[in-house]
């Protein structure tokens, strides 16, 4: 489909609005919108946004990056694949944008772009790979001041499926409208949390459907008079949400090349699990990246706070669930827990592959699996095991990435300098604040 037949389309479907949408570096959702007057060059040649966006905190607050100040523009320039109609907005359509230079390249900021650079890097083995997020958000009612819960039900109770289910009805029509396949729901741990799990997809379409994902699950809500959110620590003391990525690699013969013959991962699959775990401290800060992350990632919640991986071991960051029988290769793939929804889902998935790839090259075995809660284990001989604790504090994972020479040479010096600026602007300004502007500042935001 081209500008003038999309154009054409949007008219057709009775559009007034059409929204062209960007993940910052701050991971929130942002974008302008074009009318129908003029959408079709706004679809060719983008809208304006300025430079200074990208080295714009969650607080709204800019950061002096060079070259990203008041002067200079770049073109956000949509992929028309990616348009939607919006079930959730009167007479309004969506589509999913690059960051572009003037002269038509990516700009070096654009996150989009990286991970484009990593897919085609991946490309040239043969390689696809595919992902899928599993999100869990929190649904309450907006009061004076604070959020309820919806519910205070248990884990996966009928009673908390039964609180939500008009709102949940609401969502599952508002993906199927925009041809997102939703795999399962469930109420659960926390008061009020939910969890949907979509399908799996090549890694540049799954993020691009993971932000329209996010913003179902919150203006679904809006329109029935709640509040979603998808903060890691929506509550203190509750259940935190996650963002668990599960992926897998393919061929360009249509087989899941982390499947092994007669079972279990392959050796390409264990090299990437192995490039994984070498880099993941640095990786937590592309995949958990918000201050509120690490309130999270602690040990004994299910959110794996220490370096390892493990087969059906929901301690571990790095997951092996077990295979469907009779679907054994299809269902083969791994999972990423130490991750949540505050992460702009093209530099995780991007980070994510060439951390993988850093292990295939390297043909990296990994250390033997966990089989137990790795907290349980004394810590002696879990230095010795190399079990490390995982970054405890936003500040400590963005050290790490700095310190990971390999995924700031991927993320190039424009995105990964602006990054880390951003989100170690977050760190200043939530430390320096108390619980309550911690929550409101997150809640709302994600």
């Amino acid at each position: 489909m081209n500008a003038h037949e999309l154009a054409a389309r949007a008219s057709e479907d009775g559009l007034r609005l059409v929204r062209f949408l960007y993940c910052g570096n701050d991971g929130t959702v942002r974008g302008k919108a074009s009318s129908l007057h003029g959408l079709e060059g706004r679809l060719e040649a983008g809208i304006g946004l300025t430079v200074a966006m990208q080295a714009m905190n969650s607080l709204d607050q800019l950061q002096p990056v060079e070259g990203m100040g008041p002067v200079g523009e770049v073109r956000l320039v949509p992929d028309l694949e990616t348009f939607r109609v919006l079930p959730y907005a009167p007479n309004t359509g969506v589509v999913l944008t690059d960051h572009m230079r003037l002269d038509g390249t990516p700009a070096g900021v654009c996150q989009r772009s990286f991970l484009k650079r990593m897919e085609q890097r991946l490309a040239e083995r043969g390689l696809i790979l595919e992902a899928a997020f599993e999100n869990e958000f929190s649904l309450a009612i907006g009061a004076p001041g604070a959020y309820v819960p919806v519910d205070a039900g248990l884990c996966f109770s009928t009673i908390s499926m039964t609180a939500s289910q008009d709102y949940v009805d609401d969502l599952v029509a508002a993906l199927d409208a925009q041809a997102i396949v939703l795999e399962q729901y469930y109420a659960e741990l926390g008061h009020g949390q939910q969890e949907i799990s979509t399908a799996h997809a090549p890694a540049l379409r799954a993020a691009d459907e993971q932000l329209l994902v996010r913003e179902t699950i919150r203006a679904v809500a809006s329109r029935r008079g709640l509040v979603a959110s998808l903060a890691p620590k929506p509550w203190p003391g509750g259940a935190g949400n996650g963002c668990h990525v599960h992926f897998s690699w393919w061929g360009d013969d249509g087989r899941n090349r982390f499947f092994a013959d007669g079972g279990g991962l392959s050796t390409e699959a264990r090299s990437f699990v192995a490039g994984v775990l070498a880099h993941l401290p640095g990786l937590c800060a592309l995949t958990a990246p918000s201050f509120q992350s690490y309130r999270r990632i602690v040990p004994q919640y299910w959110a794996g706070a220490f370096a390892c991986w493990g087969l059906d071991n929901r301690e571990a960051p790095v997951r092996v669930p077990s295979t469907f029988a009779g679907s054994e290769e299809a269902s083969t793939n791994v999972e990423l827990k130490a991750a949540d929804a505050t992460c702009n889902p093209y530099l995780a998935l991007g980070g994510l592959i060439a951390a993988g790839l850093d292990g295939l090259e390297r043909e990296l075995e990994p250390p033997d699996p966990v089989d137990v809660d790795p907290a349980t284990i004394p810590e002696d001989e879990r230095h010795a095991r190399g079990i490390e604790r995982l970054p405890a504090t936003q500040a400590e994972a963005l050290d790490a990435l700095e310190a990971d020479a390999l995924l700031m040479e991927a993320l190039g010096p424009t995105l990964a300098g602006s990054y880390l600026a951003v989100r170690r602007s977050e760190w200043a300004a939530y430390s320096a604040g108390d619980e309550r502007f911690e929550q409101q500042g997150h809640f709302s935001k994600y």
